[in-house]
């Protein structure tokens, strides 16, 4: 049960179980709230709403209960959330940025300290968390900014979600390995036959990479999660298998053991999101930041789409893709230093 889901009941109940006003409310899809309420459904393992069809018509007495509930306990969060709103508006100097470790060690170095370098009084928290709670932290105050990658749309949010950069997945093997002497692309029926080893979200039913094996009809062999890139690159070198991890983590000294083969004709284009609390109290700093790691995006639209709480996400230009197209050779091409344009 998370914040968020509770955030979403009450709305539909405010918005006379509509939820497709109640969507626009939370700043969320339709399809996403109706799977917050699903997912809070079979946690709890009653139903929240006497139904006929896909229409809700009434709460049903456990539901009412849990409303109840709800309600107090947003209350209480909102007033925890005032107390130390002002604190921070006197004390606080530190800007706290949920990702992964992919994005902190890979992505995110020219950026913190272009940031850095414009508030030398500012403490930057990097906060390790895995993909999958990236937002709920975010939600529920115990970050400024989250950096959130989809295979799809935007992430479901309160905050604001705008668009950073787009990026492929590579295969990832040593370079005595028989896939480093293909000379044509990898198949994905080719992948469905070795030992994988990739991010520990390859795990979940939703993953976008198990999604694209069942689709056709493969089975990938997930021998090892984790984590950490860096261990991904480790136990590939080790000879456990083919690794499935973000180009971004591809470094020109990784070329001396291990091969990387071009995967964007496999795998969806992933975004990289930065995702923004609307009433964080370093407004400055975290314009600043988007500034910095999303060049393209003009300042001062991000500023009033984070003040009105319009939704501005047509208006967004395209991301950039991390890399220029690749050669033939599939040559990873790194997109220039973010944080390095000024």
């Amino acid at each position: 049960m998370t914040l968020t889901q509770l955030r979403h009941l009450v709305a539909i109940v405010d918005c006379g179980l509509n939820i497709s006003l109640a969507a626009e409310r939370v700043h969320a899809t339709q399809p996403g709230l109706s799977k917050h309420l699903r997912h809070l459904e079979e946690e709890l393992g009653f139903s929240m709403f006497n139904r006929r069809g896909r229409n809700l018509e009434s709460l049903t007495h456990v539901g009412g209960r849990v409303l109840e509930s709800a309600r107090m306990i947003l209350a209480e969060v909102d007033s925890i959330r005032s107390v130390v709103a002002t604190m921070h508006s006197v004390t606080r100097t530190m800007l706290r940025i949920a990702t992964t470790h992919t994005q902190a060690r890979y992505a995110l170095p020219a950026t913190i300290g272009a940031l850095s370098q414009r508030y030398p009084s500012l403490s930057v928290h990097l906060q390790p968390t895995a993909d999958a709670l990236l937002i709920d932290v975010l939600d529920s105050d115990g970050a400024d900014i989250a950096i959130v990658s989809t295979s799809g749309g935007p992430p479901q949010t309160n905050g604001l979600a705008l668009p950073a950069y787009r990026w492929h997945r590579v295969a990832l093997v040593p370079r005595e390995h028989a896939f480093a002497k293909l000379s044509r692309p990898l198949t994905l029926d080719e992948l469905a036959k070795v030992p994988l080893i990739s991010y520990d979200s390859s795990l979940k039913p939703d993953s976008s990479l198990r999604q694209i094996f069942e689709k056709a009809g493969l089975h990938p062999q997930i021998a090892m999660t984790a984590g950490d890139a860096d261990l991904i690159k480790t136990y590939v070198n080790a000879g456990l298998g083919v690794g499935i991890l973000a180009e971004m983590a591809l470094l020109p000294a990784d070329s001396e053991h291990l091969h990387a083969l071009p995967a964007d004709h496999l795998f969806p284009t992933c975004t990289t999101w930065i995702v923004l609390r609307r009433e964080s109290p370093l407004r400055e700093q975290a314009l600043e930041f988007v500034a910095q790691f999303a060049p393209h995006l003009d300042r001062a639209q991000v500023g009033q789409a984070l003040g009105s709480g319009i939704d501005l996400s047509s208006q967004w230009p395209v991301a950039p893709y991390w890399r220029h197209p690749g050669s033939e050779t599939g040559q990873v091409v790194p997109f220039p230093a973010r944080g390095a344009h000024r």
